[in-house]
Protein backbone atom coordinates (compact mmCIF):
# COMPACT_ATOMS: atom_id res chain seq x y z
CA UNK A 1 0.00 0.00 0.00
CA UNK A 2 1.29 3.44 -0.84
CA UNK A 3 1.07 6.11 1.49
CA UNK A 4 0.52 9.84 0.06
CA UNK A 5 2.71 12.03 -1.07
CA UNK A 6 5.76 12.37 -2.87
CA UNK A 7 9.22 10.84 -3.04
CA UNK A 8 12.38 12.44 -2.39
CA UNK A 9 13.17 11.24 -6.00
CA UNK A 10 10.14 12.60 -7.05
CA UNK A 11 11.00 16.39 -5.17
CA UNK A 12 15.01 16.29 -6.46
CA UNK A 13 13.62 15.64 -10.19
CA UNK A 14 11.55 18.48 -10.25
CA UNK A 15 13.57 20.71 -8.48
CA UNK A 16 16.33 19.58 -11.39
CA UNK A 17 13.75 20.46 -13.86
CA UNK A 18 12.98 23.99 -12.38
CA UNK A 19 16.45 24.85 -11.86
CA UNK A 20 17.11 24.16 -15.50
CA UNK A 21 14.16 26.03 -16.69
CA UNK A 22 15.70 29.02 -14.36
CA UNK A 23 19.00 28.48 -16.28
CA UNK A 24 17.45 28.65 -19.27
CA UNK A 25 15.52 31.95 -18.77
CA UNK A 26 18.59 33.28 -17.46
CA UNK A 27 20.88 32.50 -20.70
CA UNK A 28 18.13 34.06 -22.71
CA UNK A 29 17.64 37.38 -21.55
CA UNK A 30 19.43 39.88 -23.63
CA UNK A 31 22.77 41.34 -22.26
CA UNK A 32 22.76 44.09 -19.77
CA UNK A 33 23.45 47.56 -20.59
CA UNK A 34 20.25 48.18 -21.49
CA UNK A 35 19.33 50.76 -18.49
CA UNK A 36 19.11 50.73 -14.53
CA UNK A 37 15.68 48.38 -14.67
CA UNK A 38 16.75 45.85 -16.94
CA UNK A 39 19.94 45.47 -15.27
CA UNK A 40 17.78 44.87 -12.09
CA UNK A 41 15.81 42.73 -13.49
CA UNK A 42 18.65 40.72 -14.99
CA UNK A 43 20.69 40.44 -11.85
CA UNK A 44 17.42 39.35 -9.70
CA UNK A 45 16.59 36.57 -12.41
CA UNK A 46 20.53 35.53 -11.62
CA UNK A 47 20.41 35.71 -8.02
CA UNK A 48 17.23 33.88 -7.52
CA UNK A 49 19.48 31.12 -9.82
CA UNK A 50 21.75 30.82 -7.47
CA UNK A 51 19.55 30.76 -4.32
CA UNK A 52 17.79 27.58 -6.34
CA UNK A 53 21.47 26.38 -7.35
CA UNK A 54 22.46 26.21 -3.44
CA UNK A 55 18.94 24.21 -2.58
CA UNK A 56 19.41 21.59 -5.34
CA UNK A 57 22.89 21.42 -4.70
CA UNK A 58 22.90 21.42 -0.77
CA UNK A 59 25.99 23.91 -1.05
CA UNK A 60 26.05 27.62 0.36
CA UNK A 61 26.15 29.97 -2.60
CA UNK A 62 26.71 33.73 -2.42
CA UNK A 63 26.71 36.72 -4.52
CA UNK A 64 28.81 40.11 -4.12
CA UNK A 65 27.82 43.07 -5.63
CA UNK A 66 30.25 46.29 -6.44
CA UNK A 67 29.12 49.84 -7.98
CA UNK A 68 30.48 48.36 -10.94
CA UNK A 69 30.11 44.63 -11.09
CA UNK A 70 28.75 41.70 -9.83
CA UNK A 71 29.80 37.92 -8.95
CA UNK A 72 28.74 34.89 -7.23
CA UNK A 73 30.75 32.89 -4.72
CA UNK A 74 30.53 29.38 -3.22
CA UNK A 75 31.65 27.74 -0.27
CA UNK A 76 34.46 25.46 -0.69
CA UNK A 77 36.82 23.37 1.96
CA UNK A 78 35.78 26.26 4.45
CA UNK A 79 37.06 29.24 2.01
CA UNK A 80 34.49 31.10 -0.21
CA UNK A 81 35.78 30.93 -3.87
CA UNK A 82 34.58 32.64 -6.98
CA UNK A 83 31.86 30.89 -8.91
CA UNK A 84 32.39 31.18 -12.42
CA UNK A 85 30.01 28.58 -14.31
CA UNK A 86 27.61 29.81 -16.66
CA UNK A 87 25.27 31.57 -15.68
CA UNK A 88 26.90 32.48 -12.46
CA UNK A 89 29.83 34.71 -14.09
CA UNK A 90 31.02 37.62 -13.22
CA UNK A 91 29.39 40.58 -14.67
CA UNK A 92 29.61 44.68 -15.05
CA UNK A 93 26.16 46.33 -14.91
CA UNK A 94 27.26 48.13 -18.69
CA UNK A 95 26.69 51.44 -19.57
CA UNK A 96 26.45 54.18 -16.96
CA UNK A 97 24.73 52.10 -14.35
CA UNK A 98 25.58 51.55 -10.98
CA UNK A 99 25.29 50.20 -8.08
CA UNK A 100 24.96 52.62 -4.98
CA UNK A 101 26.69 50.15 -2.70
CA UNK A 102 28.75 47.39 -2.38
CA UNK A 103 27.20 44.34 -0.38
CA UNK A 104 27.31 40.98 -0.49
CA UNK A 105 24.55 37.79 0.35
CA UNK A 106 25.37 34.56 0.89
CA UNK A 107 22.51 31.26 0.41
CA UNK A 108 22.70 28.53 2.79
CA UNK A 109 21.35 25.13 1.50
CA UNK A 110 17.99 25.57 2.27
CA UNK A 111 18.20 28.88 0.41
CA UNK A 112 17.77 31.25 3.12
CA UNK A 113 20.22 34.51 3.23
CA UNK A 114 22.32 35.34 5.55
CA UNK A 115 20.42 38.90 5.91
CA UNK A 116 17.86 40.59 3.77
CA UNK A 117 19.45 43.82 1.54
CA UNK A 118 17.93 46.17 -1.31
CA UNK A 119 20.39 46.60 -3.70
CA UNK A 120 19.75 49.91 -5.16
CA UNK A 121 20.93 50.61 -9.08
CA UNK A 122 21.16 54.02 -10.63
CA UNK A 123 21.40 55.39 -14.62
CA UNK A 124 21.59 58.83 -14.28
CA UNK A 125 19.25 59.51 -12.08
CA UNK A 126 16.74 56.86 -12.71
CA UNK A 127 16.87 53.76 -10.09
CA UNK A 128 15.74 50.47 -9.67
CA UNK A 129 15.59 48.40 -6.59
CA UNK A 130 16.42 44.55 -6.16
CA UNK A 131 15.41 43.37 -2.75
CA UNK A 132 16.48 40.10 -1.23
CA UNK A 133 13.93 39.26 1.65
CA UNK A 134 14.79 37.36 4.82
CA UNK A 135 12.68 34.61 3.32
CA UNK A 136 14.68 34.17 -0.09
CA UNK A 137 12.60 36.06 -2.81
CA UNK A 138 14.26 37.86 -4.69
CA UNK A 139 11.57 40.75 -6.04
CA UNK A 140 11.76 43.96 -7.72
CA UNK A 141 9.57 46.49 -6.14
Amino acid sequence: MRANGFTLVELLVAITVMSLLAAAVVLTLPPSGAGASDAAARFATRVAAARDQAVLTGQPLGVWVSPSGYGFERLEDGAWQPFDQRPFVQENWGGSVQALSATRVRFDSVGLPDRSADIALDQDGRRAIVRIAANGDVVLP
